[in-house]
C-alpha cells in the first residue's frame, strides 16, 4: 500500500518571460516501509520535490499536483496549521550539510532534547526533565554514538560531519515518523562513514517499519535494500524501476549516461579522463522544450521537442520517444 502518493506535481514561479516551470508533472510513489531512491543531477529539482512533500512552500511558488496524498490525506487540501500538524507528526528530513542547520550557539545535548515530543514525557517537572535527558542519550545510542556525555555536551562545531550527521538523524527520528527523507546525507564523507550511515538507515527501516526516501547523485552510491529508483532530469521523471532494471537494463539515454558517470568514478585508473555528458544543466531561465534532455542526448530527434510521456513496462516506467531497446507492448 502507498503511503505516499503523488501524481503530476508541477511547480512554476514567474520569470521574465513568462512562468517557469521547476518541476514539470512529476509522480512519485512510496509503499509503507518502502526504502525509494530518487536521482539526478545537482539542479534536477530533487530537493523541490522534498520540499513540496514537507509543505516547505517559497511564497513565490505555484505548486499544483492532480494528487498530492500523505496515506488519507490531501495535503494540497490542507491549511498550512493542519498541513504542520501531519508532517511533524508523520515526517522528518535529514539535510546534506548538518553544520548548516544545527544551531552553532546551542550544545547538541539542547538541541537534542527539544526535538522529543513533550507529549510522551510522564511525571512532574524534575521527573520529565531527566527523562527527556535519557530518552537523547538513548537516541545517541541508535544511530551509534557512545560516547553520550561528550556529545550532549559539544557544540556542533567541535563534531566531525559523520558525528554531526548521526546526530542529525537522532533529531529526525526523535518522534518515530513513518517517512524520512535523506537529502544527500553522506556528500563529501569518507567511505567508512558513508557506510555507517547507510547501515543506520537500513537499520531503521527494518526495526521500524520507516520508509525512506534516499535522494542523491551518484547512481551506484544507492542502499542495498532500495526497491525503486527514480531518475529526475530538470524537474521531468526520466525512469522508474528495481535497481536490477536500471543498473542491468536502463531504457532511458540519462540513466544510461549518469550509469556510466558514476562506474567510471569508482573504477577509473588515475588521470583516465571520465566520461561525461555533453553540454551542462541548463538553467531555471532557459529550459528546453520538450524532453529537457533533448540538447544534451545523443538519441534526440524531432519527435523531442514534445514532452514524451510516461509509459510503463511491467514495473519498468519510461519517458522517451526512442529508448535504448526496441520497447513493445507498454502500456
Amino acid at each position: 500500500m502507498n503511503i505516499l502518493d503523488i501524481r503530476n506535481l508541477t511547480i512554476e514561479i514567474d520569470g521574465d518571460n513568462g512562468p517557469i516551470r521547476l518541476v514539470d508533472k512529476l509522480s512519485l510513489q512510496i509503499a509503507e516501509g518502502e526504502i525509494h531512491t530518487l536521482v539526478g543531477e545537482s539542479g534536477s529539482g530533487k530537493s523541490l520535490l522534498a520540499k513540496a512533500i514537507l509543505g516547505f512552500i517559497n511564497p513565490r511558488w505555484r505548486v499544483t499536483a492532480d494528487r498530492l496524498w500523505w496515506r488519507h490525506y490531501d495535503l494540497l487540501a490542507l491549511n498550512p496549521e493542519q498541513r504542520r500538524v501531519v508532517t511533524g507528526r508523520d515526517m522528518a528530513m535529514i539535510f546534506q550539510n548538518p553544520g548548516s542547520y544545527l544551531d552553532p550557539n546551542a550544545s547538541i545535548g539542547a538541541q537534542l532534547q527539544e526535538c522529543i515530543p513533550s507529549g510522551d514525557l510522564k511525571g512532574l517537572y524534575l521527573r520529565r526533565r531527566a527523562d527527556r535527558k535519557t530518552r537523547a542519550e538513548r537516541l545517541l545510542h541508535r544511530v551509534g554514538i557512545k560516547d553520550h556525555d561528550a556529545v550532549m555536551q559539544a557544540y556542533p562545531f567541535e563534531l566531525s560531519d559523520g558525528v554531526a550527521q548521526k546526530v542529525s538523524i537522532a533529531m529526525a527520528i526523535a518522534h518515530n515518523p513513518k517517512l524520512l527523507i535523506a537529502d544527500e546525507p553522506t556528500t563529501a564523507m569518507e567511505p567508512q562513514t558513508r557506510s555507517q550511515i547507510y547501515r543506520l538507515l537500513s537499520k531503521l527501516n527494518a526495526s521500524q517499519g520507516m520508509s525512506v526516501l534516499m535522494i542523491t547523485q551518484d547512481l551506484t552510491a544507492i542502499m542495498p535494500e532500495t526497491k525503486r529508483i527514480s531518475m529526475v532530469y530538470c524537474g521531468q521523471l526520466m525512469e522508474v524501476g528495481t535497481p536490477q532494471q536500471l543498473l542491468e537494463q536502463p531504457l532511458h539515454p540519462y540513466t544510461e549516461a549518469m550509469l556510466s558517470m558514476s562506474l567510471a568514478n569508482h573504477n577509473t585508473p588515475v588521470k583516465t579522463r571520465l566520461p561525461t555528458l555533453g553540454g551542462s544543466i541548463p538553467t531555471m531561465a532557459n529550459l528546453p522544450i520538450g524532453c529537457r534532455l533533448g540538447p544534451r542526448c545523443q538519441h534526440a530527434r524531432r519527435a523531442c521537442i514534445d514532452t514524451p510521456r510516461l509509459r510503463k513496462l511491467k514495473q519498468h516506467q519510461f519517458a522517451c520517444h526512442y529508448p535504448l531497446i526496441e520497447v513493445k507492448n507498454y502500456d
